[in-house]
């Protein structure tokens, strides 16, 4: 298991945007996306290469439930997540961020 996760900035604030949109819609929803978040980032904690490759060292989980993708790099000590994607907008918009 990867003891150390850092995020990118705009990641970071694209999780708040996220949850602060489940939110306006009602708690149980921001909770519920709270929930499958973190159900996700462990994942990736646990298992860092097991979502598929999607751009050179770039992986992506994808979020059940919710329309998002943890995209994210690894080595043996960090992951590194490059963005927190809704996966209905412009693709590869997060590409510059590495």
């Amino acid at each position: 298991m990867i003891a150390r996760v850092r995020f990118h900035s705009i990641a970071e604030r694209e999780l708040d945007e996220a949850i602060q949109y489940y939110a306006e819609i009602g708690p149980e929803l921001a909770e519920a996306s709270i929930d499958e978040i973190g159900r996700g980032i462990r994942s990736i904690r646990q298992y860092p290469k097991a979502a598929p490759a999607i751009a050179g060292p770039l992986r992506r989980y994808i979020i059940r439930r919710f329309p998002y993708g943890i995209v994210y790099a690894s080595d043996s000590n960090e992951v590194f997540i490059v963005a927190v994607a809704h996966l209905k907008r412009r693709p590869l918009y997060w590409a510059g961020r590495t």
